[in-house]
């Protein structure tokens, strides 16, 4: 299963949320589960109740320091499938090379 998400304080005294942003992702990271972050998602690549686990950590590390959350999640879900966090961008490449 692979899970896109993003998660980012609403509200607040500023309009940059990197720092709140690195904070979620660190959780990610910490996981051990495969995992990518781009400018606009965190991909991470897991078993259903691993990888939701995931997602809500990082959610609650920011409802830790704001009152309010916005998440948004997108998933791919492909039971007895795993390496398709690489393998699904491997397979846009090889087209774009014909």
């Amino acid at each position: 299963m692979l899970v896109a998400f993003s998660v980012s304080p609403m509200g607040g005294d500023s309009d940059s949320v990197g720092a709140a942003v690195a904070a979620a992702v660190r959780v990610v990271r910490e996981s051990g589960l495969p995992n990518e972050t781009t400018s606009m998602f965190t991909t991470v690549e897991g078993e259903w109740d691993e990888v939701m686990a995931v997602v809500k950590r990082a959610t609650d590390v920011l409802l830790e320091q704001f009152p309010r959350v916005s998440l948004v999640l997108k998933a791919d879900i492909r039971p007895a499938r795993s390496g398709q966090l690489r393998a699904k961008v491997e397979t846009v490449e090889r087209y774009l090379a014909e």
